[in-house]
């Protein structure tokens, strides 16, 4: 049984980690991972506005991983709508990318519910295989961490490269054309940002636990063993 100073640790990392569980599942569901604005080009240029006059052409879009809204305004005022990236935006968005940053969130999710799981059982039972003991508490965070950092690079990737603001702003647009005007991540992308946080910050329990780091043990048994080599 472990003692009762890597018990209380495991047990706040176990909570930590099923924050992350609920965090990420929340953040991935929620539209709210960017939020900007759009401009009128073809409006603005053609009565050539400029300063306040801009506020007239300007529309409003935040979106999530998987629905959203925008709100188009062209000196006539605003015409919101809604739409999903599934089926809608299918062919326009860059679906492969798109996939797979919902497709890491769901490992994130995952990984964080088995750092949990193995988090309450470090500290209330007796592990004793190797991915349940120590080094599967390194492994499942260090896969979070792994997970939520490709998560916001490929979800910033896709909208800062792909222009994906820009994109939505002009779906079936004929007349209009538009183009991001401001940009800014939003809540749910900064709560992948925190659960990214919790994870690190579990590692560092972890070693605060008095476990060492996967393999560093192994080096110094070598290097004792190279140095008892040479004295004989």
């Amino acid at each position: 049984m472990p003692s009762r100073q890597k018990r209380v640790i495991f047990s706040i990392s176990g909570v930590f980690g099923f924050s992350c569980v609920l965090t990420a599942a929340v953040a991935t569901g929620l539209p709210f991972w960017v939020k900007g604005t759009v401009l009128c080009r073809t409006g603005a240029e053609l009565v050539n506005a400029s300063g306040p006059e801009l506020d007239k052409f300007l529309g409003k879009v935040s979106y999530g991983l998987f629905h959203g809204q925008r709100v188009k305004q062209c000196g006539l005022g605003g015409r919101p709508f809604r739409f999903s990236f599934f089926p809608d935006l299918a062919d326009v968005i860059p679906a492969g990318l798109h996939v797979t940053v919902i497709f890491f969130c769901g490992v994130l999710i995952l990984f964080s519910s088995v750092a949990t799981g193995f988090f309450f059982f470090n500290a209330f039972g007796s592990p004793y295989e190797t991915l349940q003991g120590p080094m599967g508490l390194y492994l499942w965070n260090f896969i979070c961490c792994l997970c939520s950092c490709l998560v916001m690079i490929l979800f910033a990737s896709e909208v800062k490269f792909h222009r994906l603001s820009e994109r939505i702003a002009n779906f079936n647009e004929v007349t209009f054309v538009y183009q991001t005007y401001t940009e800014r991540y939003d809540r749910s992308f900064w709560l992948l940002f925190l659960v990214f946080l919790l994870h690190g910050l579990n590692i560092l329990l972890i070693r605060l636990a008095g476990i060492e780091f996967p393999f560093q043990e192994t080096k110094e048994l070598d290097l004792n063993s190279g140095a008892v080599d040479l004295m004989y």
